[in-house]
């Protein structure tokens, strides 16, 4: 019996290594993997999306989404010392390496006491097997320590890229950014040009969200510290506006040719993302929903911008449904799964831009 002790804790630490080196360490493929940690995340967000989804539309609802990252990170870290602490605890008890002691309880103090090297001394053991089992747990508390410390700040680093190319497109799309809006602004100031270098940038995040995002797929489910802001509306936004840009607008324009290469190839990186993510977080993409762009917003849009100067041109509206049908399915799953809003595709004619106006101000100054 003492050996079947031994051997479960011997297992508990090895698949508790595993489990947190393939998690922080190992850059990730596109694959489903069981693993502890993701057990844990699934379980711990089907709880919190069904609590969250009983509570009403307000501030107590969004600080509730906003707080399960954190908060199940820091709980997956104390759950793998738990384990840890546990299984060495397991191994000790099934070679019983502290002489006259027989109390689990005893071994699991002892185990503690040595993963954090506290050094109390008042439990020491001289069996050869434990002294050598103790220098290793030492040596794992040690590690596991730093790669915590570590892990924290890359996580938050890539959080804090994320947000900065989101809040740069507060002003160009709308705080609530739409693809309409962002085309509206860009034409009525003559500046369609600077929107190639626009979705440049976008392209160059969007790979680095891919990589983030396949490293750390916890960094999904951190929302933004602003209101009607989102990676996925964003990211929807932009591949909204790819979409629209593909089926080329009416008249001799000297920027459109560059401007739907750069189209094609931000649609390609952005929809890399979705796609590949949704993989991961098992969203299924949705194909039934209604659509997002019923026939009258659709004209809307063709009046907006063509009251811009950039009128749509109509034989290629094909090219944009199909443009559509290859990521919105998948944004609906995720917006679905993660409890995001996805962008409308065009703003509400009284919204204001969060500069606009701040929470000390009763009335907007616009």
């Amino acid at each position: 019996m003492n050996l079947l002790w031994g051997i479960l804790g011997l297992f508990l630490v090895l698949a508790t290594l595993w489990d947190a080196f393939t998690t922080i360490v190992i850059p990730k493929t596109v694959e489903h993997r069981i693993s502890f940690s993701g057990i844990f995340y699934n379980a711990t967000w089907a709880i919190w999306f069904r609590i969250a989804r009983r509570l009403p539309d307000g501030n107590l609802r969004l600080a509730m989404l906003s707080a399960f990252a954190p908060i199940t990170l820091l709980s997956l870290f104390l759950l793998w010392g738990a384990l840890l602490i546990t299984g060495f605890a397991l191994v000790h008890f099934g070679h019983g390496t502290l002489e006259g002691v027989h109390d689990l309880s005893e071994y699991l103090y002892f185990s503690g006491e040595t993963f954090f090297t506290l050094g109390f001394g008042d439990l020491t053991s001289h069996h050869p097997i434990g002294q050598f089992l103790s220098v290793v747990e030492a040596g794992t508390g040690f590690g596991f320590l730093a790669l915590v410390i570590g892990y924290i700040p890359v996580l938050y680093g890539h959080f804090s890229a994320r947000e900065h190319q989101i809040t740069l497109l507060d002003s160009r799309a709308g705080s609530d950014p739409t693809c309409g809006e962002l085309l509206r602004r860009h034409a009525a100031g003559d500046a369609m040009e600077d929107l190639v270098s626009l979705l440049k940038e976008w392209e160059e995040w969007s790979a680095k969200q891919l990589e983030a995002y396949l490293s750390y797929p916890i960094l999904a489910f951190y929302r933004s510290q602003h209101d009607h802001q989102s990676w996925l509306c964003s990211l929807t936004a932009i591949l909204d506006t790819c979409s629209l840009i593909e089926s080329g607008f009416e008249g001799d324009h000297p920027w459109e040719k560059r401007l739907q290469f750069q189209a094609r190839a931000t649609f390609a990186m952005g929809r890399h993302v979705i796609v590949d993510l949704a993989y991961l977080l098992n969203a299924e993409p949705d194909f039934k929903s209604p659509s997002r762009l019923p026939d009258s917003t659709l004209e809307e849009i063709r009046k907006v911008l063509g009251e811009a100067g950039i009128p749509l041109c109509r034989d290629r509206i094909g090219i944009f449904h199909e443009r559509r049908a290859m990521y919105e399915p998948y944004c609906i799953s995720l917006a679905r799964d993660l409890f995001l809003t996805l962008p409308s595709w065009l703003a509400e004619s009284d919204a204001l831009d969060n500069w606009q106006f701040s929470a000390w101000e009763k009335e907007p100054h616009f």
